[in-house]
C-alpha cells in the first residue's frame, strides 16, 4: 500500500526554503502527515510509523507518530506546524494546522535550546560546518520568538543577512560564540514568563486522533 502520497492528508516544505535562507543549490525539502486507514492497526504487522519519498527530500509521519512527536516539542515537527508554504491541505490536515497550539508547552523551551546545544557541541571551532553553526543559530532564535511570543519563528527575513554570511563562514567564530551566548542569555532571562502554558493540551488532541481513526474506519 502507498501510504505516501495515497493517504497523505498534509505536506509542507520546510528547511532552507521555508526559513527564507535558500540559495540556488538549496533541495526542496518535504515533510508530511499520513492517515493510515484504520483497519489496518487491527492486525499484526502495523502500518508504517514514518515513510522516506516517493520525491527527493520527502519525509512523512503517520499522523499519531507526528502527534506524540509535537506533544514532545520536537522542534522539526512543530515548526512544521508552521511552515508558509503548505503544499497540500486535506481535511485532516487543515484540522491538524488548526490544532497546532494544542501541542505547545513550556517543554519547547528545552528541547529547542537541547538541539541547538547538541548541534553545537559537534562543531569543531577550528573547522566549524559554517551550514550546520547557521542552524544551529537559527534555532535558537525560532526557539526564542516561540517562548517569548507563543509561536516558533520560521520566516528568517529579518535575520537573512547575518544567518547567510555565517553560512559563508564570514562571521569569525568567536563571533559566533557571542552570539549563541547572547540567545541563551535571552532564554534564561525569561525564567518564568515564557508565553507557553505549562503543558500541551492532551485532550484536544487525543479528541483530533480519535476522529481521524473514526474517519477512516
Amino acid at each position: 500500500m502507498r501510504f505516501v502520497p495515497d493517504h497523505l492528508v498534509l505536506s509542507v516544505v520546510v528547511g532552507s526554503r521555508a526559513y527564507g535562507l535558500e540559495t540556488e543549490e538549496s533541495d526542496v525539502d518535504r515533510r508530511g502527515v499520513f492517515a493510515a486507514p484504520t483497519p489496518l492497526f487491527w492486525r499484526l504487522d502495523k502500518p508504517p510509523t514514518h515513510v522516506e519519498g516517493p520525491l527527493p527530500e520527502q519525509f512523512s509521519w503517520e499522523v499519531e507518530r507526528f502527534c506524540v512527536l509535537a506533544l514532545e516539542a520536537n522542534p522539526t515537527v512543530l515548526e512544521c506546524l508552521w511552515s508558509p508554504i503548505v503544499e497540500r491541505s486535506a481535511p485532516a490536515g487543515r484540522d491538524l494546522l488548526a490544532l497546532r497550539r494544542a501541542f505547545l508547552s513550556r517543554r519547547a523551551c528545552r528541547t529547542f535550546t537541547g538541539y541547538a546545544d547538541a548541534q553545537f557541541r559537534r562543531l569543531d571551532p577550528a573547522r566549524p560546518k559554517w551550514k550546520q553553526a547557521m542552524h544551529m543559530i537559527r534555532l535558537m532564535i525560532s526557539g526564542l520568538h516561540l517562548a517569548r511570543e507563543g509561536e516558533p519563528l520560521v520566516r528568517m527575513d529579518a535575520h537573512r543577512d547575518r544567518l547567510l554570511a555565517l553560512r559563508r563562514g564570514e562571521i569569525p567564530w568567536p563571533e559566533v560564540e557571542r552570539w549563541r551566548a547572547e540567545l541563551d542569555a535571552a532564554f534564561a532571562a525569561l525564567g518564568d514568563r515564557s508565553a507557553l502554558p505549562e503543558l500541551p493540551d492532551r485532550r484536544a488532541v487525543d479528541d483530533y486522533l480519535t476522529a481521524v481513526r473514526k474517519a477512516l474506519l
